[in-house]
């Protein structure tokens, strides 16, 4: 196993098995350093030496057409074609509202006593720039418009997940074919153990103040697992958590759950899905991931119940 903290702003892991350490480590050198091209294109807060990344849009929104990476344009054909299934619940063009709430959580965690809400008028202002049709993808040309100034991309959502799919495919590449990836709350399995029994990835427990770090087990071959949850990146107002997953819906952080996991084979659908599912009522959700082939859900409630899509394999920790 191997863990690095230079993609993404969390940890990666990765567990597999090789011929020898140094195999091991040559393998996972390169996986890390894909990774790090894949932040270095979905970050929304830099720019880098010779690369047009997502920032380099959003800095040009309303004057002209970015030529990009092609991985770019893959990236946000996903985000496009998520806005529509979901029904906008996941909103690749709403940076402008996401940025405002990022400031404020940024600060209220700096200054815990003077943490305070986004005033209301503000997000009403910048939710007048989040038209998804004004982000106008041209894949011949390999570029991307965002019509309107005052416009933002923000890929928070799918990024993680699609590059951890890319990175699982890069591994098969390189000779991987037993290994388990983890970026932060996106988890993927790289076919079997080399024994043949599947991967086991425990759900983190949403509870802060619980003893107990995960609720239970799930096994995986060849499957993604991807968690949105309330309680890793929030702020308190007034004694409230704040979470960093805001409903396009409301304007507002999402209250539904602490934490929702989706498990698909593609972990830049599970990551899409996981934050779409987030900003659902139970209900709703439940029957939209029973009409997904292939996809399975877990939502851990706010009384600490645990509820499954259909066919969703879980072993609870007992």
């Amino acid at each position: 196993e191997t863990k690095f903290f230079d993609s993404f702003d969390t940890v990666t892991s990765i567990s597999g098995y090789a011929a020898s350490q140094e195999e091991f480590e040559s393998q996972t050198k390169l996986l890390q350093e894909k990774l790090q091209y894949y932040h270095r294109l979905f970050d929304i807060y830099h720019t880098y030496d010779g690369i047009n990344n997502i920032k380099t849009i959003n800095d040009a929104a309303g004057v002209k057409a970015v030529k990009v990476d092609r991985e770019i344009v893959e990236l946000l054909k996903l985000g496009k074609e998520m806005y529509q299934k979901t029904e906008g619940r996941l909103h690749i063009a709403y940076g402008s509202v996401l940025s405002v709430w990022h400031e404020y959580r940024e600060q209220g965690m700096q200054e815990p006593k003077q943490a305070v809400l986004p005033p209301e008028e503000l997000l009403r202002e910048k939710a007048q720039h989040t038209d998804i049709s004004n982000l106008i993808v041209d894949e011949e040309k390999s570029t991307v418009f965002l019509k309107e100034q005052g416009m933002s991309l923000d890929v928070g959502s799918i990024g993680k997940g699609y590059a951890v799919q890319r990175l699982a495919e890069y591994a098969r590449e390189i000779g991987m074919e037993h290994a388990l990836i983890s970026v932060g709350g996106n988890v993927c399995a790289v076919g079997t153990k080399k024994d043949g029994t599947p991967w086991r990835i425990g759900i983190e427990n949403p509870d802060l103040e619980s003893d107990e770090s995960y609720v239970g087990v799930v096994e995986m071959a060849d499957q993604s697992i991807v968690t949105s949850g309330d309680y890793q990146r929030f702020y308190l107002v007034n004694g409230k958590r704040y979470c960093h997953i805001i409903n396009p819906g409301t304007g507002m952080p999402s209250e539904y759950f602490p934490s929702v996991s989706v498990q698909t084979e593609d972990s830049g659908m599970a990551d899409a899905l996981s934050t779409a599912l987030f900003n659902m009522e139970f209900e709703e959700g439940l029957e939209f991931v029973e009409s997904l082939p292939g996809v399975e859900a877990l939502w851990i409630l706010k009384d600490g119940g645990i509820r499954c899509s259909g066919g969703f394999e879980f072993h609870e920790k007992k």
